[in-house]
């Protein structure tokens, strides 16, 4: 047993009042995935819960704690999602009032769950930082009590009730405990508990790829604060850590490792596939994240838990889902080809192809010598035949760019193939990410449309609290300074895809 920060939660997280709410959560042996991996995988199912994520179990002991004359007060918190729920069901237990801030781009499935479970729902700011300042705010001016949703001793030792059933469910026969992190409260209670009783054990964390909070601040020895954050897994997209979380981390964790959208995507699959359950992003990281380790460490045998946080999955997410769970499986690949505009030309390129499944084919006209195909493929062997069909291709002349980790590619290209201006000069192409609330094209059209001409413009919905817009602008080299200003102005995130290879070999001019 190890003595300092592990210990000192041991008796918080033994003394925890969760169960009034929260159900002792199965852990399940994943057999197909396990059969696949060649290593034991048990996923701990905090999906199950009565609001589908572990965020009732600290957010319960937290209130749970208060004194009768602080609970009368009420309690308010900021949230998107699955700790606004976990407040509004703890208050409802307890008889008193919750206040709950939701920053305005909360999708309304999520608004009228907390609504259903008794919370005053107020709407404010874009984001998860707007509506928090907001509720510190009337925490104040009401004098309620504010229930952080992870920088907190009773919040953490709540969560840390689920390393006590891991160590319960499992005996403490494991090799290591795969858990997702925001800001960073569950894997500090689990960590706190079962380092405590077996040091052996690695425990690792997982960021989504695009917001590696943790991992940054772990890698920095000390707390940062990212400049922006992903909203794929919004469960855990979270700019800065919280400074108790951080200080056991720092102590307790092994290591940090993310994943990006494909895998989390992968993983959702691996999940339903093993429990015919939909986990929400957040929900499949730690799934994601054991494949990736097991992979890289070559590991047999092994006996590993993945923590299942949360099923609060959006419906219309779906489709964006299965889109890209082939891609994050190393199932499929998309590549640009060229091929010559003759006869044969057409038929030659799918002899190279062999017997391989087509999954995608977008043929385009590029001038009378030359045309540009977009193509998908079924892989059987990952990256090596990924790499076996680009060198067949090039074997027989035809010009491959490998387009499966190009994110415009798979967000916007593929649905865009249809021709190549000519006479655009100085056209710059930019991604954006709209908040999906009314309004936001209004505003993005008024700071950039009446002073530079769009000449492109794609929008597709993902199910997500926001939007993903790619852009072509003509941009004058003597108003560029003046555009990105407004750029800056504008306050949404973008990056500069001009030289994208997608973008030059199917939309530019």
């Amino acid at each position: 047993m190890t003595a300092g920060p592990a210990a000192e939660y041991m008796e918080r997280i033994l003394r925890a009042r969760v169960y009034d709410v929260a159900i002792e959560s199965p852990l399940e042996p994943a057999s197909r995935l396990s059969r696949r991996l060649g290593n034991t995988v048990l996923l701990k199912r905090e999906d199950m819960q009565p609001v589908f994520s572990f965020k009732l179990r600290g957010a319960y002991n937290k209130i749970a704690s208060l004194s009768a004359s602080a609970a009368a007060r009420g309690v308010i918190c900021a949230s998107a999602g699955n700790h606004a729920q976990g407040v509004a069901l703890a208050a409802g237990r307890r008889g008193i009032p919750a206040v709950i801030v939701m920053p305005v781009t909360t999708p309304r499935i999520k608004v009228q769950a907390v609504i259903d479970l008794g919370g005053e729902v107020l709407l404010h700011g874009d984001d998860y930082d707007a509506a928090c300042d907001h509720a510190l705010g009337l925490a104040r001016d009401r004098n309620l009590v504010f229930v952080h949703p992870f920088d907190d001793p009773d919040v953490i030792a709540g969560q840390g009730t689920i390393g006590m059933e891991i160590a319960r469910q499992s005996g403490g026969d494991l090799d290591a405990v795969f858990v997702p992190v925001g800001g960073g409260g569950l894997i500090a209670g689990v960590a706190a508990f079962l380092k405590h009783l077996y040091p052996r054990i690695r425990i690792i964390g997982v960021n989504a790829a695009d917001s590696p909070a943790m991992r940054d601040s772990l890698l920095a020895g000390e707390r940062v604060t990212l400049a922006r954050v992903g909203t794929f897994a919004d469960g855990v997209a979270v700019r800065r850590v919280g400074e108790e979380t951080f200080r056991l981390a720092r102590a307790l964790v092994d290591e940090m490792v993310c994943v990006d959208t494909d895998e989390i995507c992968a993983g959702i699959q691996d999940i339903f596939e093993d429990t015919r359950a939909i986990v929400e992003p957040a929900g499949a990281l730690a799934v994601a994240a054991a494949k990736k380790i097991i992979a890289r460490e070559g590991w047999s045998g092994k006996r590993v838990v993945a923590i299942n946080c949360g099923a609060n999955m959006n419906f219309d997410r779906l489709r964006h889902v299965a889109e890209r769970a082939e891609l994050g499986e190393q199932r499929e690949a998309l590549l640009a080809v060229q091929i010559p505009e003759r006869p044969g030309s057409f038929l030659g390129l799918c002899r190279a192809l062999g017997h391989r499944s087509v999954t995608e084919f977008n043929y385009r006209y590029d001038r009378p010598d030359l045309a540009r195909v977009f193509l998908g493929f079924a892989l059987a062997n990952g990256r090596v035949d990924r790499d076996g069909v680009s060198d067949a291709l090039r074997a027989v002349g035809h010009e491959v760019s490998d387009l499966t980790d190009n994110e415009l590619a798979k967000s916007h290209v593929r649905y865009m193939i249809g021709g190549r201006p000519a006479g655009v000069a100085h056209e710059m192409l930019l991604r954006f990410e709209f908040p999906e609330r009314p309004g936001a094209l209004l505003r993005f059209l008024e700071a950039v449309g009446t002073h530079w001409n769009i000449t492109l413009f794609h929008y597709r919905n993902h199910g997500s609290d926001t939007g993903r817009v790619v852009a072509g602008i003509v941009v004058p080299p003597e108003t560029r300074e003046d555009f990105l200003l407004h750029l800056t102005a504008l306050h949404y995130p973008w990056v500069d895809e001009t030289a994208n290879p997608a973008y030059r070999l199917f939309l530019a001019g």
